[in-house]
C-alpha cells in the first residue's frame, strides 16, 4: 500500500517536471488525461497553430484542466517563428536588432511580441538566445544571435528579457553556457566548445549574468560538451555546469529547461529516456521534449524512467522534488499575472519599424536605386537548420512583386546547379535579359555553391543588386548589396521597399 502511493507520488512528479508537444490544433485527450494526472507543462510548436484565435481557445481548453498550466513556446520572433511560421515573422530577429543596437527598440519589440504571446495564453517563451555567435561557420545560431560582441549581446539579451517579461510572459535565456563558437548542429550530433574557462568567461557568460541580473525566469541548457567543466558530461546532464556554474557562480535561482532531450547530441548517448533522467540528476527542473517525438508513449517513457531512477536510487526523491517545486513556484508566479489584453488590440508596427532599421547597404547605391523597371529575383535556397521551420516563407520576390507588378521570380537549389553555366544562363540570365536582376542569397559565405553562383552571375551581370538575408559575408567588389540582418516577412518587405525607393 505504502510503495503503491509512493510511486503514484513519483509518478506525479516526474509528469510535473515534463514539456512535452503534441500534435494538432486542439488539445488531444491523452495530454489532457496527463494534466489530470500532474503535467505542468505543455509545449506548442507551429503544428499547433493556425491563428490566434485558434491559439487562444487552444490554450482556453488546456487551462481548463489546470489554470496553472504553463504553455510554453519556442518563439524567437524572428527566423525562427512559431506564433507566425505560415507567414513569416512581422518582427525581426536578434541579429537585426543587435546591427540597429538601440536597446530601447529592443526591449519594444520583445514587448510587443509578449502581449501577443499573452493575449493567446503562452507564459513561457523559449528565448531569447543569448548565444555569441563568435564562429561565423556555426551551422545552428546564425543571425539568432545578437551579435559577435560579447557586451553588445549582454546589453541586448537584458532589454529583451525586460521587455518580454514586462508582457508578462517569461523569458528563457539560451543556450547555457554558449551554443556560439561551435561547428556542429546538436540536431544532429555533439557539439564541443573547447575554450578555457577564462575564455568562457569573458566570451560566452556575459549574456547569461546579464539574463540573471535582469530577472530571467528560465535558463535553457544546450547540448554541447564543454570540456574545461567538464570532459565527460554535456551542458545539459553536467552537474557541474547546471550546478556548480549556473546556480553556484552565476547565482540562479530560478527554473532550469533543457533544450529538446530528443536531439541527437544526446539522445544518440543515452537515448531520451536516459538523457531524461540524467538531467534531472545535473539539475535541471524542466525536460523538453516533443518538437520530434510527441507522442503519449514519450511522456509514459519519459515519466517511468524518472520513477524507475527513483525507486532505484539513482535519482534521489529530494532532487525531483526540488524541480518540482521550482516548476510549481514558476507556475504559481505566472497565473498570478494581470489578465492579458485582447488579441485584437497587438498592432505589430513595431517590428516592421525595426526591420527598416536594420538594413545596411553597399555599394554605388545612388546609381542603381530605386529599379527602374520590374526586375528578375533569384533566391537561391540553402537548407536550414531544424529550428527553422520549413514552412516558414522567406525572401524578397512576394513583397516586391506587391510594389512592382511585373516582377518574376524564381528560386534555384544546389543540385538544380549541376550544370552551372547552363543552369544559370537558362534561369538567370536569360529572364533577366534587358531587366534589372536581384540575387537573393542567406548566408552565401557558409555555403560554397552559393557563393560560387553568386560570383558567376556578378561577373556576367556586374549591375545585379545582391540582397544578403543571413550573415553578412565579405563585400562583393563593385557590387550593390542589401544587408537584411535576417530573413522574416518583416526583414523581406523592408529590403523590398528600398529596391522600390519607398524609403
Amino acid at each position: 500500500m505504502v510503495s503503491s502511493k509512493h510511486s503514484k507520488e513519483s509518478h506525479r512528479l516526474a509528469l510535473s517536471v515534463l514539456q512535452p508537444g503534441f500534435v494538432g490544433t486542439e488539445a488531444p485527450d491523452w495530454v489532457l488525461r496527463e494534466i489530470g494526472d500532474g503535467l505542468a507543462s505543455v509545449v506548442l510548436f507551429s503544428r499547433n497553430i493556425v491563428s490566434l484565435d485558434q491559439v487562444a481557445r487552444l490554450t482556453g481548453q488546456l487551462r481548463a484542466e489546470n489554470p496553472e498550466l504553463i504553455i510554453a513556446i519556442d518563439e524567437e520572433a524572428g527566423d525562427v517563428t512559431r506564433i507566425e511560421s505560415a507567414t513569416g515573422s512581422t518582427r525581426p530577429g536578434n541579429f537585426a536588432l543587435g546591427t540597429v543596437d538601440d536597446t530601447e527598440l529592443t526591449e519594444s519589440v520583445a514587448a510587443d511580441l509578449g502581449r501577443q504571446l499573452r493575449a493567446v495564453g503562452v507564459s513561457l517563451d523559449y528565448a531569447p538566445s543569448a548565444d555569441v555567435n563568435s564562429n561565423p561557420d556555426n551551422p545552428i545560431i546564425g543571425v539568432r544571435s545578437f551579435g559577435v560582441d560579447p557586451k553588445v549581446v549582454s546589453r541586448h539579451t537584458a532589454a529583451w528579457i525586460r521587455g518580454l517579461q514586462s508582457a508578462g510572459v517569461a523569458a528563457c535565456a539560451k543556450h547555457f553556457p554558449g551554443h556560439g563558437d561551435v561547428a556542429v548542429d546538436s540536431h544532429h550530433g555533439l557539439p564541443t566548445y573547447g575554450a578555457d574557462r577564462e575564455e568562457i568567461a569573458a566570451q560566452a557568460l556575459p549574456p547569461f549574468r546579464a539574463a540573471v541580473d535582469a530577472g530571467v525566469r528560465a535558463v535553457m541548457s544546450g547540448h554541447l560538451l564543454v570540456p574545461a567543466y567538464d570532459p565527460e558530461l554535456p551542458a545539459t546532464l553536467s552537474p557541474r555546469i547546471l550546478g556548480d556554474l549556473l546556480r553556484g557562480e552565476l547565482g540562479f535561482e530560478g527554473m532550469t529547461v533543457t533544450d529538446a532531450i530528443e536531439m541527437g547530441a544526446v539522445a544518440d548517448r543515452y537515448g531520451i529516456d536516459g538523457a531524461t533522467v540524467k538531467a534531472v540528476i545535473a539539475g535541471a527542473d524542466a525536460v523538453c521534449v516533443g518538437g520530434e517525438n510527441a507522442e503519449e508513449a514519450t511522456v509514459g517513457l519519459l515519466a517511468g524512467a524518472l520513477v524507475d531512477a527513483v525507486a532505484r536510487g539513482g535519482l534521489t526523491r529530494e532532487r525531483l522534488e526540488e524541480a518540482a517545486g521550482r516548476v510549481r513556484s514558476f507556475a504559481a508566479w505566472s497565473a498570478g499575472l494581470a489578465q492579458a489584453d485582447s488579441v485584437d488590440t497587438i498592432s505589430g508596427d513595431i517590428g516592421f519599424a525595426a526591420a527598416r532599421r536594420a538594413i545596411r547597404l553597399a555599394g554605388a547605391v545612388r546609381d542603381a536605386l530605386p529599379l527602374s523597371a520590374a526586375p528578375h529575383v533569384v533566391e537561391f535556397v540553402a537548407a536550414t537548420n531544424l529550428a527553422i521551420g520549413k514552412e516558414t516563407p522567406w525572401g524578397v520576390a512576394a513583397p516586391l512583386s506587391e510594389r512592382l507588378p511585373g516582377t518574376t521570380t524564381v528560386r534555384v537549389q544546389n543540385h538544380e546547379l549541376h550544370s552551372r553555366s547552363a543552369a544559370l544562363e537558362a534561369c538567370v540570365l536569360e529572364p533577366a535579359t534587358g531587366r534589372p536582376l536581384v540575387l537573393v542569397v542567406r548566408d552565401a559565405s557558409r555555403h560554397e555553391w552559393m557563393a560560387r553562383a553568386l560570383g558567376d552571375l556578378l561577373a556576367a551581370r556586374p549591375d545585379a543588386i545582391v540582397v544578403e538575408m543571413g550573415l553578412p559575408g565579405a563585400a562583393v567588389p563593385a557590387a550593390v548589396q542589401i544587408f537584411t540582418h535576417g530573413a522574416t516577412a518583416a526583414s523581406g518587405v523592408a529590403a523590398a521597399e528600398v529596391l522600390v525607393g519607398a524609403r
